[in-house]
């Protein structure tokens, strides 16, 4: 049986061929990463780092420790001082999502029980957390991404 020569378009055609390849992944790959971006955090990054310690202090001077757990159809948002007792906010925002993207975003109703704020919900597997934003008494604002903890 006779043996093909390797030519200089055979060449050319792997090369090609390669390189369409790499290209293409790419490009699927940064449409995928542009089409779930969720968006921009702040307008404007310097006017905020600006007042980035003045925020984290007032927040850090309030003593709060804040944790989210999921089970059962529910999910409970304990706030609580530095003495461990139960905080009551003034407002409470909160959007519930994926690390990843914003489709699944949900903002449950958020009830205080007397010890913590306590939603219905039903969770999908996977990676979720909290963005919250809550006004203290005295008006301080303390915002902060918790991770939630889904009991299955």
């Amino acid at each position: 049986m006779p043996v093909k020569e390797f030519t200089g378009r055979h060449a050319l055609m792997v090369f090609v061929g390669a390189f369409s390849l790499i290209i293409g992944v790419n490009l699927v790959l940064a449409w995928s990463a542009v089409s779930t971006f969720p968006g921009l955090e702040v307008k404007n990054s310097y006017v905020a780092s600006q007042q980035f310690d003045q925020r984290k202090a007032a927040q850090e001077a309030l003593g709060w420790t804040v944790r989210a757990d999921a089970s059962e159809g529910h999910i409970v948002l304990s706030i609580t001082d530095a003495a461990g007792n139960p905080v009551r906010v003034g407002a409470l925002e909160a959007v519930v999502g994926r690390a990843t993207h914003v489709a699944d975003d949900i903002r449950p109703e958020f009830i205080f029980d007397g010890a913590a704020y306590v939603a219905p919900i039903d969770l999908a597997g996977g990676n979720w957390n909290i963005r919250m934003t809550a006004l203290a008494e005295d008006g301080t604002q303390f915002a902060q991404r918790v991770i939630l903890h889904v009991q299955r």
